[in-house]
């Protein structure tokens, strides 16, 4: 069986549906990346599989257990970090852990639970300080050290490493990459580079459906090419413009003037941008060849859709 069983979930804000007949199981021991345009259902699914809020229809599993019937016994086997982080900013580091893991109903050993999930986390530098005292970085390791608490067999990170510098995200990357190991995690984010580097499978949603379910080699491959040349030019180019030429299969527009070029055949096919620039009398800032990657896919699932 698998740990996660999500079967037809629907979800309705009134009008509004955040999730369409939702349905996707995740075995034990898995590292599935959430991925998904903002509004896409992400946040949704997850407070639904940890019990925070209630399908309107629909089935939810953790274990064998049912989310609405089962929702204490659920927490207990699920560690949950929200996007927005709540902390109390006026508590000590091991004064707030200490009480995360008295609502665990944890009677042994809780000292050392909470030296391990600091150490784990790597808040000793800061851990005689408040919450509010910490930087954005060290708040986002008190909030993994208290879903990881209670050793969870389950972890749900929402958008983790949001708003992190460079430093930072490496740190927490790691941690996560290391939890992962052990544990079955499901981690939102839309940073791709997280994602190719943590996640075995990739899951993405747009406008509350699943579009694409697979590992992430897979989805690299989907487009049926590894070979994508990003292309700018100095001038405006129409897509029409483009796909007219007998060398491109597809194209998708990055920036203001920047492109993605997929060529027919897995050709290199500089040459052959070069030549069509010349002929229309335009200047190419930048010409690059790229594998295809995650942020390319994701790209071309979710553009277009609704």
């Amino acid at each position: 069986m698998a740990t996660i069983e999500i079967k037809n979930i629907t979800k309705l804000y009134g009008k509004q549906k955040a999730l369409d007949n939702v349905s996707l199981s995740i075995g034990k021991g898995e590292v599935v990346g959430l991925l998904g345009p903002n509004g896409a259902g992400k946040s949704t699914l997850m407070k639904i599989i940890t019990s925070f809020i209630p399908p309107s229809s629909g089935l939810v599993l953790i274990n064998g257990l049912d989310v609405e019937e089962d929702s204490l016994k659920i927490r207990q086997q699920i560690g949950y970090l929200p996007e927005n982080n709540p902390l109390y900013l006026d508590m000590y580091i091991k004064e707030y852990l200490s009480f995360v893991l008295g609502m665990y109903a944890h009677k042994k050993n809780s000292d050392q639970l909470v030296k391990d999930a600091i150490a784990l986390t790597g808040l000793q530098p800061e851990q005689k300080k408040k919450i509010g005292a910490l930087s954005k970085g060290y708040r986002q390791r008190v909030g993994l050290a208290q879903a990881l608490i209670h050793d969870p067999e389950i972890l749900i990170l929402d958008e983790p490493t949001s708003g992190l510098d460079p430093n930072q995200l490496v740190d927490i990357r790691k941690i996560i990459t290391d939890l992962g190991k052990e544990k079955t995690v499901i981690l939102s984010t839309h940073i791709m580079q997280e994602v190719e580097a943590i996640c075995g499978r990739v899951v993405i949603i747009d406008k509350g459906i699943i579009v694409a379910d697979d590992t992430t080699s897979n989805l690299s491959k989907m487009t049926g090419t590894n070979l994508v040349f990003k292309v700018e030019f100095k001038e405006t180019v129409n897509d029409k413009q483009l796909l007219k030429l007998s060398f491109i299969n597809k194209v998708s527009k990055i920036g203001n003037r920047e492109w993605l070029i997929e060529p027919k055949g897995n050709k290199d096919i500089r040459q052959d941008i070069f030549q069509f620039a010349v002929e229309k009398k335009l200047n190419i800032l930048s010409l690059s060849q790229t594998e295809q990657n995650m942020e390319n896919v994701f790209r071309q699932l979710t553009k277009k859709r609704g």
